[in-house]
């Protein structure tokens, strides 16, 4: 680590794997069992514990703790776990980032994620690509969150509970329930309809935002239960995307999916 750049107040275990250009701030705390990978920038006062592996390209904002022991009653100290942390990242002032609970288990953010000033990501986590998480967002142990979606700022999140791809997610909402793909979801527990404007900057064609459409009727509001929707769904041929939006559904946990919100009809634009 002889290019990296450390602040003299901060403390680098000299067993800590520190990559090319990496820059670290004034009393910052890098433990014995953290990888930092090449042109990552780590400002003042982090510390990062335990089990870490960092890829290149990453920012870590001022204050940011990666690498904590879970908020887990049932967790102890001997297990075995982990924080997995992509390429670049920007993680903002004073997020919260916990090592997986289960021995062996990791907690895992992909590529390219913004994690804004005050986000909390519980044990287990998995955060794909793309994903925009805002301010003072808490999610629980075990949430997965897939690529594209983007999560308002103040809201909650249960654990175990699942966020499908380019889902839309407004401030100061509180989840339970599993958020399919492509929806825009407020409140509390409710989807409110399509994230048609997301679906297009993310260049799906015409003809699969039709069938996202088709899909999302036949769940959401063809009088259907959801395994008489998805019975007759499997009846008809979808392309990819529809049948993501629908795979989802049937894989989802024993909460079930979120409901559209009374007297929402969803939107039928494509």
């Amino acid at each position: 680590m002889t290019d990296a750049k450390i602040h003299p107040t901060a403390v680098v275990d000299p067993n800590a794997r520190i990559g090319h250009d990496v820059q670290i701030g004034p009393f910052s705390i890098i433990g014995p069992r953290v990888t930092i990978g090449d042109k990552t920038v780590v400002q003042s006062h982090v510390v990062i514990e335990g089990e870490v592996i960092i890829g290149h390209g990453n920012f870590i904002g001022h204050g940011a703790i990666i690498g904590a022991p879970p908020q887990d009653l049932s967790f102890s100290p001997e297990r075995n776990t982990k924080v997995e942390i992509g390429n670049d990242n920007i993680v903002r002032e004073y997020c919260t980032i916990h090592r997986g609970s289960p021995n062996g288990s990791a907690t895992k953010i992909a590529d390219e994620n913004f994690l804004m000033a005050g986000v909390h990501i519980g044990h287990n986590c998995a955060i794909g690509n793309d994903v925009i998480i805002a301010n003072n967002c808490l999610l629980a142990g075990h949430v997965r969150i897939d690529d594209g979606a983007f999560l308002g700022g103040g809201s909650t999140f249960h654990q175990f509970m699942r966020i499908g791809r380019l889902v839309m997610v407004q401030g100061s909402s509180a989840f339970g329930k599993d958020l399919p793909p492509f929806v825009i979801a407020a409140e509390r527990n409710y989807v409110f309809g399509l994230n048609t404007v997301g679906l297009r900057r993310a260049g799906l064609t015409a003809g699969d935002r039709n069938e996202i459409k088709e899909a999302f009727k036949l769940v959401y509001l063809s009088g259907l239960n959801t395994s008489q929707a998805l019975e007759k769904a499997a009846t008809m041929t979808f392309n990819a995307p529809a049948r993501e939006f629908l795979d989802f559904i049937s894989s989802s946990n024993k909460r079930g999916i979120c409901p559209l919100k009374p007297g929402i009809a969803g939107d039928s634009s494509a």
